[in-house]
């Protein structure tokens, strides 16, 4: 598994596990053992969770993203593992698309290779590797998407300038992320859901409600939009927006290299 950049800053720092504080450094072991368990049922849980809105979701970046019908077109998908985001885009996209999934957790990357459909044969691959560290040149994809993924990364900071490095110019960047909810009374109910629900239902499913409740926890734990869109914008992106899905449990961030 390939390891994260770090420094000599990097072992003394700290960072947030959900509402814990632990070295910045076991974070993403810790973030890995979460989906070793999860892997398995990580899509019936999504479908469980969300009452299947995460479809929903999905497909409206897939919408945004406008993969091309009738020219070369190369996009990265990013701790996308179990291929969700990957198959949808192949959908949408002409013959002449390839999508490489990255993923650091091999168990998400195994269950995806098995879920790939026949018929995307030679236009995806599934390659192990970091976020924070990308195997590859400078400029190579068209596009880079991370779906409920990033607030997984110890240093948000260097996935984001990595994704802008490996996009050409004029590429696009798309994130999908669970935030934090805009709506009266829908806010007290989604805290009341998320605390109680989530876990238990995991531990239903799956028979460990604890990475679930990582899961919730590290959701609190992700910065807001407004704050997010600056650590976009530092890394390079311009024309950095975001859009609110349902009631803002979950935002649909765009930039581009401009």
């Amino acid at each position: 598994m390939q390891a994260g950049r770090t420094s000599r800053g990097d072992e003394a720092a700290e960072t947030h596990f959900g509402y814990a504080t632990v070295p910045l450094g076991e974070k993403q072991s810790r973030v890995d053992e979460v989906f070793h368990k999860v892997a398995g049922r990580y899509d019936l849980m999504n479908d469980l969770m969300s009452a299947g809105l995460h479809r929903a979701w999905k497909e409206a970046l897939v919408s945004t993203l406008r993969p091309p019908s009738r020219r070369p077109w190369r996009h990265l998908d990013v701790a996308g593992g179990t291929g969700d985001i990957a198959f949808r885009v192949l959908e949408a996209a002409g013959p002449q698309a390839h999508v490489t999934v990255l993923d650091i957790n091999p168990d998400m990357l195994a269950v995806g290779e098995a879920r790939a459909p026949a018929r995307f044969a030679g236009q995806l691959d599934f390659v192990e590797g970091n976020a924070e560290s990308l195997p590859y040149p400078a400029g190579g994809f068209d596009a880079y998407t991370i779906a409920f993924g990033i607030r997984n990364v110890p240093r948000i900071d260097l996935a984001l300038s990595e994704a802008y490095r490996v996009l050409r110019r004029g590429g696009r960047f798309l994130c999908l992320e669970f935030s934090h909810v805009d709506v009266p009374i829908l806010d007290a109910v989604y805290d009341a859901y998320s605390f109680t629900a989530v876990p238990a239902l995991g531990k239903a499913v799956t028979g460990d409600g604890e990475p679930y409740r990582y899961l919730v926890e590290s959701i609190r734990k992700f910065p807001r939009p407004a704050a997010f869109s600056a650590m976009i914008r530092e890394a390079g992106f311009g024309r950095v927006t975001d859009r609110p899905m349902s009631g803002g449990i979950v935002r649909l961030h765009s930039a581009w290299k401009l």
